[in-house]
């Protein structure tokens, strides 16, 4: 692939936008979806979410002013638009977000798109069961295996504090296994 610079030029050029978007889609639709469906859990609602942010990415590219990479720009757009999703949900139901989260969690098992073992339903509802910060953070670093700079661009908080809340995010994760698993 071309370097940044020049993608982000033919992001934001009129007549090779449309090309460059598909590109941008092509590469990055896969772990954007996975970073997504991590935090909504439904196929059917990552798949919702994701195309929002992609129409989002698409309206926005000319105000990306190029601080951050453009992966982490658009990490940070679904980011937003996944946590505003749940917010939505737990609004209209007037519930807390915990509360949404753990029912979404409940949903994995008869999820026909969930394909993992007892051990991986365990982790998922433990997560689930973390504030939304934590979740995200050990999201990102766990199965995305992003670095805490990049994560730090991402969600706009220091390192010292990422590394703290991953920290206790394993904790907790760890101490809701083993009461699962005994």
């Amino acid at each position: 692939m071309i370097d940044e610079v020049t993608f982000i030029e033919e992001l934001k050029n009129a007549q090779t936008k449309e090309k460059a978007f598909r590109d941008l889609i092509s590469q990055y639709k896969e772990r954007l979806y996975w970073h997504i469906r991590k935090i909504v859990i439904s196929h059917d609602d990552a798949d919702d979410v994701l195309q929002n942010t992609f129409i989002k990415i698409f309206k926005n590219i000319d105000k990306f002013n190029q601080e951050s990479k453009l992966f982490s720009w658009m990490y940070r757009i679904a980011t937003n638009e996944s946590i505003t999703f749940i917010n939505k949900r737990a609004k209209e139901r007037n519930v807390d977000i915990s509360d949404v989260q753990n029912e979404l969690a409940s949903t994995l098992e008869s999820d026909v798109y969930f394909s993992g073992d007892e051990i991986q339903l365990i982790l998922q509802k433990a997560i689930a069961t973390l504030p939304q910060k934590q979740q995200l953070v050990f999201n990102m670093k766990y199965f995305d295996e992003l670095k805490y700079s990049e994560i730090s661009d991402i969600l706009e908080t220091s390192v010292g504090a990422l590394k703290s809340s991953y920290f206790h995010a394993v904790k907790k994760i760890e101490s809701y296994i083993k009461t699962q698993t005994n």
